[in-house]
């Protein structure tokens, strides 16, 4: 065995996985760069550094990072609000805050999301995605909101109708969509090269060889593109809106990455993520994104599964993937140039759909109908009123169905006809249970002793204790004997 072999028992595996990545990667990076308004370059920067910043750091050991489809949305309304310098300012604050969270152990608190509001804000993305991106397959300007996109496409059908070039687009773009489902289809040896690059290609072939009215993808080069945010941008910072951005990249990148974390810990049987080192990870790759003015960066699941399933055994295959995407970006940039965008556009519409968890839905909606509706509700808000708001809307409905399902509670009553009626409560006597409480207490007869025993509840709040205390007092008819109320020691 020779000493290489030694150092790196696995290099042939991972140098074989991360050339697979590269290819997945590839044009992954420069459809969300340009689905977020953003030039080219700036999602190959992001794709080197998650590949050799964040791949180096320890946290997960499989999982790739780079420009994720689900921020795309998110990067599209910062870019068009603040402008592409304040973007830098954006994705360097949010990197520190995951640093910062990381380091105060708080990445294992983000497995407590609920998962249906996760599935919902990803399912919310993809509508969003696939409503612009079908605007962009056909050359034609997406509206800004995610309501206006839907609402416009009959529209935009009629448009493209009679347009030779948004036709001839719109051909390119479902080619690309036809070749990515397809592709799952043909022979395991053809599937070693990544649908999405043979869509590329294919798609940039036809372009060349039929003389397509396309447009292709602005390349301005690798420097030109990068700019570090000025102290302008820095000034953006004030602006109490840029404030909630900034959260709302934070918030979503987090819990993108430790929930792809815990996926791809499912695939494999190596070392297990430690969820407060990803964290860090991501956000020394984040901060060095923003320092760069480049797109915001989170682990990637569809990367990440084709690391593992090319076989990848450590870390050296994601950071020599950045190092390919680097080799690339300085070497071959006017590459890019020859790409038709809506090939890019059917590549972010597939990406979109499949950001949308039909089987997991179906399968809540039999088991827990609230998760199955958290879900939906959080999607829903994400196309109607914006990102942010849309998982806050999510995240609170869980918490309201949690401090429901919290305040279980039953009322036995024991009548044998004669004697005092006897009410005995049991479980947890919360405000958000109180009007049902009274009014099956209310029913009790007025004419009769009645017996109240709260020996049973776990927790009685204020609000409920005083209520009690009232009906008690009121319940019973002149010349009946007081309600009397036996409390617990609880």
């Amino acid at each position: 065995m020779t000493s290489t072999q030694s150092k790196f028992p696995f290099l042939r595996q991972d140098f074989a996985a991360s050339l697979v990545v590269f290819l997945v990667a590839l044009p992954l990076c420069v459809g969300v760069a340009v689905a977020s308004g953003v030039p080219a370059e700036l999602g190959l920067v992001t794709g080197i550094v998650g590949g050799i910043v964040a791949g180096l750091m320890p946290g997960s050991s499989l999982q790739v990072s780079g420009p994720a489809a689900g921020l795309t949305v998110l990067v599209f309304e910062a870019v068009r609000q603040f402008g592409l310098p304040a973007l830098g300012v954006i994705v360097l604050a949010a990197g520190l805050l995951q640093l910062a969270m990381g380091a105060l152990k708080l990445g294992r608190w983000f497995r407590a999301i609920s998962v249906s509001v996760v599935e919902g804000m990803l399912a919310g993305i993809g509508l969003v995605i696939i409503a612009g991106q079908l605007y962009a397959a056909a050359g034609l300007k997406a509206p800004a909101s995610g309501l206006d996109k839907i609402t416009g496409l009959p529209g935009a059908v009629v448009e493209a109708a009679g347009s030779t070039a948004a036709l001839a687009s719109t051909a390119v773009g479902a080619g690309t969509v036809a070749v990515l489902v397809l592709w799952k289809r043909l022979p395991k040896k053809v599937q070693v090269v990544p649908g999405a690059l043979a869509a590329v290609v294919l798609a940039t072939l036809a372009g060349l060889a039929f003389g397509l009215p396309v447009a292709n993808v602005e390349v301005k080069g690798l420097l030109d593109a990068i700019q570090p945010p000025g102290l302008d941008a820095f000034g953006e910072l004030a602006n109490v809106s840029i404030i909630g951005t900034i959260l709302a990249f934070t918030l979503i990148a987090s819990a993108e990455s430790l929930f792809s974390a815990a996926a791809v810990d499912r695939l494999h049987d190596g070392p297990r993520t430690e969820y407060d080192k990803e964290l860090m990870a991501q956000g020394a790759g984040n901060t060095v994104c923003g320092m760069l003015g480049a797109l915001p960066m989170t682990a990637v699941i569809v990367r990440s599964s084709a690391n593992l399933q090319a076989g990848a055994k450590t870390k050296a295959s994601r950071v020599l993937h950045g190092v390919w995407l680097l080799l690339f970006a300085a070497l071959l940039p006017g590459a890019l140039a020859l790409i038709p965008l809506p090939a890019l556009a059917g590549i972010l519409v597939h990406a979109g759909w499949k950001l949308i968890p039909f089987r997991e839905t179906v399968s809540l909606w039999r088991a827990h109908r609230g998760e199955a509706l958290i879900l939906v509700a959080t999607a829903v808000s994400i196309v109607f009123v914006n990102m942010f708001e849309g998982v806050l809307i999510g995240l609170a409905l869980s918490v309201a169905k949690t401090a429901w399902e919290a305040s279980h509670i039953k009322l036995e009553v024991i009548d044998k006809g004669a004697g005092p009626v006897q009410a005995h409560l049991s479980g947890n006597a919360t405000f958000l249970r109180l009007p049902k409480i009274l009014d099956n207490l209310e029913s009790l007869p007025q004419d009769r002793p009645v017996e109240l025993h709260l020996t049973g509840l776990h927790h009685l709040d204020h609000a409920c204790r005083t209520a009690l205390e009232n009906w008690a007092e009121r319940h019973s008819a002149t010349g009946t004997e007081p309600v009397k109320v036996t409390s617990g020691t609880h």
